[in-house]
């Protein structure tokens, strides 16, 4: 008969569950973020694991019903066997993990705070909010270029639109916004907005989709030759959105992010992540390299502590805010990781550091 551990008792090993999305909108880069996790855990497993104990990591689905993936996240930490929850699932998915877990275990998640989640104890995320991000790159541009005559397209989806209000907030002149479009969710149709004239005045366009919806809309967009005059700004650009949207359908496409490492760290990871796996695994996104980011982080902190009691964590983080890890240092701040933020521009396929 297998015995149910007490919450505060640790096994052999130290079990981690990380959440990474392999169906819905963000199932394109669901594969890239358990094969960086699992990287991750073989680094630390390579030193001496988590507090003298293997890390092993189960991955679940972070794509599907949030309801049910809280049902499931909930029943495995009530066994006592999971140590920490970790990983990148969108942010209904996200909510549902830390209602879920409820403050019994760490959580970490290697996505943008997008400030749709309440603040709890043990959960942590990843530097900014993706509006605020993208401001970044907006305010960049205008510096750099003189670009300032935005139009907002927004999938029609509850957490682009929360993004595109921080953006409306943070825009003040000379930036102005003078057209915004929505976009249903799963379009395939997007001349409406191609054809609209009102597009011909634009800088650029800050566009607000899920990742399916920016892979079309990319597309087509770079279909009208317009990708060779007006730029393209947004949170949900990554390497497999770049991958999936065809290197011709990447000029001019810039991001900001706190989850993208610099150069020489980058060639670093890529040739650890090659000599990990040996076949050709999936690209190291950078969506990829928060879940990446999440599972060290977690080590960090719960070898510093001593536990990964949520307690002892918070009363560590009161006396100091500061972690090392692999990939370098980790700052907390509240409930957020602090990392560089990190201008890019899309060349080909990948992202390329201009910024740090």
């Amino acid at each position: 008969m297998n015995t149910v551990r007490q919450s505060g008792e640790l096994g052999d090993s130290f079990d981690i569950l990380h959440i990474a999305p392999t169906r819905g909108h963000a199932a394109m880069y669901g594969p890239s973020c358990e094969a960086l996790a699992r990287l991750a855990v073989g680094e630390i497993n390579s030193s001496d694991g988590i507090l003298g104990r293997e890390a092993c990591l189960t991955v679940l689905d972070g794509g599907g019903d949030p309801i049910l993936l809280g049902r499931e996240v909930s029943a495995l930490v009530s066994t006592g066997l999971v140590r920490a929850v970790t990983g990148n699932p969108p942010s209904p998915d996200r909510l549902a993990v830390m209602r879920a877990v409820a403050g019994r275990t760490p959580c970490l998640f290697g996505y943008g705070h997008d400030g749709l989640a309440p603040y709890q104890p043990g959960t942590f995320m990843i530097a900014e909010h993706p509006g605020a991000l993208t401001y970044h790159v907006v305010r960049w541009l205008y510096r750099e270029y003189g670009l300032h005559r935005w139009v907002l397209v927004v999938s029609d989806y509850e957490w682009a639109w929360r993004f595109a209000a921080i953006l409306r907030r943070l825009l003040a002149p000379p930036h102005v916004v003078f057209a915004e479009y929505s976009i249903p969710m799963g379009s395939r149709d997007f001349e409406p907005v191609l054809t609209d004239r009102l597009l011909d005045l634009a800088d650029g366009l800050l566009i607000v989709m899920t990742s399916a919806d920016a892979i079309r809309f990319n597309r087509a967009f770079a279909a009208t030759g317009r990708a060779e005059r007006q730029v393209r700004v947004g949170p949900a650009f990554d390497e497999d959105v770049l991958l999936a949207s065809g290197p011709d359908a990447n000029r001019n496409v810039f991001v900001a992010s706190s989850s993208l490492p610099d150069r020489a760290d980058s060639r670093a990871l890529r040739d650890r992540y090659g000599q990990w796996y040996r076949e050709i695994p999936p690209a190291v996104g950078r969506f990829a390299y928060g879940s990446y980011l999440s599972v060290h982080a977690l080590a960090a902190l719960v070898e510093a502590v001593g536990s990964p009691a949520v307690p002892r964590i918070h009363s560590a983080l009161h006396a100091r805010s500061v972690f090392e890890g692999v990939p370098g240092e980790f700052r907390f701040w509240d409930d957020q990781i602090l990392r560089p933020v990190r201008i890019a521009r899309a060349d080909g396929v990948d992202l390329t550091v201009l910024t740090g």
